[in-house]
């Protein structure tokens, strides 16, 4: 955003006409959703606070009772918020401890996406207040006392009904704790010419369809079953074999021509029972895996789910890593490198090896990357580095990221999906779509969306065996 300002100022738009935007959309978005009452507008030191002034101007033109709070003094404010503050001719209060209190509205316009340091003092006591008393907020581009970048809550947060920011979203939009202090966001158009991206390396983005449905693959008149790719899915044991079958599933269900499990000895008869359109193969350890993926039309694997942890696994993961096929790595296989991920991250990059996808979950992850810190965007871009791999590092907030940087941060995910088996489903996804030649970047990040979207069409109940069945409904969808 610092880079489109520039960009704008410098090609004739000046900050002011920015601000008395940027403070009109957001007045615009409350007059459209709240009835005319009394409202405190609570104004920053900086550019927030501009726009802050902004908007108290056209709501008590518009027939509201406005209150506004300033932290620090009037005179004090500078460059275009100090031009905007000018048009103010009504009282300018002192922020303090009760700034919030006895309204039915209130406007946070105080710190923004820019915030670096905890809240504290008279601000931190305002947010808690109007917190604990339940009065409906506006944030001003983010909640304040929520770290742009990472999300994060800085000692005290808004939690806002609405959030209105400007030009494109920001990562607190989407990275949790940020995104649930955000209530329903707006992103306002303030004139800021699209042109100004063309000056910008864009290496981040919000994970809609838009960003891969082109390249989704598609069944064509006189396409058959091998021009669709061979996914295999490694079982676990006789007592552990559900999660390779829900995987299994998933990656036929989105587009797979063939899937096989791959079932030890002694797990091969439950497999059985369970199987229909879905094949079977037994594997005896490494070496029968070694044999099996020499036919190279087997040319996706996924390996871990209910697979056990420990040597065999690790053995087993290395004999994929070899064959050369795309390659998703999920729960016991990446829980079975925690003491030795440099093994893995050497496996990965082995001349012989294809694309790899990583699936960890928050304590998978931690495990095999425990000495990674900031934001969850953060510690996914630089495993992607370290690993190697595309890495999908799950949750409400799910993160895709790559090793050359891009990114992509999932957010049409609901809480029905938190339920067991849900990962081994996502596992098989990405394995389908990697089966059927789709970049390991764009086939993580299409899965995981499409992950969210089945979820969310069934709805409350959801249990795992539900997703692969929901997921022709969301295809569907993705063609139109």
């Amino acid at each position: 955003m610092y880079a489109a300002d520039r960009w704008a100022i410098a090609h004739g738009t000046s900050g002011t006409v920015l601000m008395e935007a940027a403070g009109r959309a957001c007045a615009d978005a409350i007059v459209e959703r709240y009835a005319k009452c009394q409202v405190a507008v609570l104004c920053g030191p900086g550019n927030n606070g501009g726009d802050g002034f902004v908007i108290a101007r056209l709501l008590r033109e518009a027939g509201w009772g406005v209150s506004l709070y300033l932290l620090g003094n009037k005179e004090a404010l500078q460059g275009d918020a100090g031009h905007i503050a000018r048009k103010w001719n009504g009282p300018v209060h002192a922020l303090s401890d009760t700034s919030g209190d006895g309204v039915d509205f209130v406007v946070d316009a105080l710190f923004g996406a820019g915030l670096t340091r905890d809240v504290s003092g008279v601000p931190a006591t305002v947010i808690e207040r109007v917190t604990q008393s339940g009065t409906p907020v506006m944030a001003v581009d983010v909640p304040s006392g929520i770290e742009g970048d990472s999300g994060a809550v800085c000692g005290s947060a808004f939690r806002a009904a609405l959030t209105v920011t400007f030009f494109r979203k920001k990562r607190a939009h989407m990275l949790l704790p940020g995104r649930l202090h955000c209530g329903e966001i707006i992103v306002a158009d303030i004139g800021l010419d699209e042109a100004a991206l063309d000056v910008m390396t864009l290496d981040l983005f919000e994970n809609t369809p838009d960003r891969w449905r082109e390249i989704l693959p598609r069944r064509e008149l006189g396409a058959h079953k091998y021009t669709h790719g061979h996914a295999v899915i490694v079982s676990g044991g006789p007592s552990t074999t559900g999660a390779a079958r829900l995987g299994a599933r998933a990656a036929l269900r989105v587009g797979a021509g063939l899937v096989t499990v791959a079932s030890p000895p002694k797990a091969l008869q439950v497999n059985a029972n369970h199987l229909t359109a879905i094949m079977l193969k037994r594997f005896e350890a490494a070496e029968g895996l070694t044999s099996l993926l020499e036919d190279k039309r087997m040319n996706a694997v996924l390996v871990g789910p209910g697979n056990g942890v420990g040597a065999d696994t690790r053995e087993n993961v290395a004999a994929i890593l070899l064959s050369g096929a795309a390659t998703v790595i999920d729960a016991d296989a990446l829980t079975s490198f925690e003491e030795m991920p440099r093994d893995l991250f050497i496996a990965i990059g082995n001349y012989f090896a294809g694309p790899v996808v990583l699936t960890p979950h928050e304590g998978e992850f931690n495990r095999l990357f425990p000495d990674l810190e900031g934001s969850k965007l953060e510690r996914a871009r630089a495993a992607a580095v370290a690993s190697g791999a595309v890495v999908l590092l799950k949750g409400p907030d799910t993160v895709i990221a790559a090793p050359d940087g891009r990114a992509t941060i999932n957010a049409n995910a609901g809480p029905e999906l938190a339920t067991a088996g849900s990962g081994d489903a996502l596992a098989g996804l990405v394995t389908g779509l990697l089966a059927q030649g789709m970049p390991a970047f764009e086939a993580a990040a299409a899965a995981v969306w499409m992950h969210g979207a089945a979820g969310a069409a069934f709805g409350p109940g959801l249990i795992a065996e539900d997703l692969p069945d929901i997921l022709p409904g969301v295809l569907g969808g993705l063609a139109q």
